[in-house]
């Protein structure tokens, strides 16, 4: 068995017995902080996958202290109910908690050819992990996206799932230009032996925006994106996600991740920073008649304020301003 990095900043605190690393051919990725008994949820429809693939469940801890979620994990793993570990990534922050699980996977399992990740307030589809899977196969994708479908906690809130927020990017499975986030996703392992450690960008840690980044730089870089429509999952959305200062501070935080990952993207190229505020200030031109063109097709205000919000956080990531949504992830 290789051993885990031996910076200290992961440790394994349990796994199930009898684990064949070498017959696995799936990993999925679990990050969690301070929600056990979601995550709880989240395994059991892992549990329910309908799939003949063997794979393995890495949950990443990133409550370093009091560590509920792996205290909630750890019998079913070891009690042989889960496939794979439960593991400690000992520095905070959203990056670090993939990049620790995405690292243990490479080191732990030898042969698997997809690694799957899936957030701790989403519920899997039964054919989740198949369709996911599949569709990379199928499309000959290194990297597939899915949609993650908004469950409000409060049912008068559904019509915000069509809030650019909450919808999901594309309607159709195939080939797709960029994928944005983490929360459903299939990355192939020669992505992250290509792409190598750290894999997600630390600055983006309590922001948010490291996966995008990431997924940018892996499209750089010529890897096939794909999405699968029909893989989904469920993702909860409390209460204080749909009111108006979380909405807002939301897209101004999209913005200036656009701003931040192009920046990276047009690095070492001539007038790189000029061109991107150029772009921002031409966006933010644009942006109300854009937001008038929303609300005559939606006939939602809340929708038609989303790309005035965006392209305002794209200049103001000019000035050094950043939204750390997750430096407190139990208020987010």
């Amino acid at each position: 068995m290789i051993p885990l990095p031996s910076d200290g900043s992961v440790s394994i605190a349990g796994r199930s017995p009898r684990l064949d690393v070498e017959a696995v051919e799936a990993v999925v990725t679990l990050p969690t902080f301070k929600r056990p008994e979601q995550l709880l949820e989240t395994l059991a429809s892992l549990r329910a996958q309908q799939t003949t693939r063997r794979f393995a469940v890495i949950v990443m801890e990133n409550e370093a202290e009091a560590r509920a979620g792996a205290k909630a994990a750890l019998p079913l793993f070891e009690h042989g109910e889960m496939s794979g570990m439960v593991i400690i990534a000992h520095a905070r922050g959203n990056c670090s908690a993939y990049n620790a699980g995405w690292q243990t996977a490479i080191l732990q399992f030898p042969n698997f050819r997809h690694l799957l990740v899936i957030d701790d307030d989403e519920i899997a589809d039964p054919q989740w992990l198949e369709r996911m899977c599949g569709a990379a196969e199928a499309l000959g994708a290194d990297i597939v996206g899915g949609p993650q479908v908004p469950v409000f906690a409060d049912p008068t809130h559904a019509r915000w799932a069509e809030h650019p927020v909450f919808a999901p990017p594309y309607r159709m499975t195939g080939r797709v230009p960029a994928l944005y986030s983490s929360g459903n996703l299939l990355v192939g392992r020669n992505v992250l032996t290509a792409m190598g450690p750290p894999f997600l960008d630390l600055k983006f840690n309590f922001m948010g925006g490291g996966d995008s980044d990431f997924l940018s730089r892996s499209a750089q870089k010529g890897f096939v994106l794909g999405w699968c429509a029909e893989a989904k999952v469920q993702e909860t959305v409390p209460a204080r996600r749909v009111e108006a200062d979380w909405i807002r501070a939301r897209s101004l935080r999209n913005g200036v991740i656009s701003t931040l990952v192009e920046k990276k993207k047009r690095a070492g190229t001539p007038l790189a920073g000029a061109k991107v505020l150029l772009k921002s200030l031409a966006l933010l031109a644009a942006s109300p008649f854009r937001g008038m063109a929303r609300l005559a097709r939606t006939g939602s205000p809340a929708i038609a304020i989303y790309p005035v919000h965006v392209a305002l956080g794209r200049v103001m990531a000019e000035f050094g301003y950043a939204n750390e949504q997750y430096r407190q992830p139990e208020k987010n």
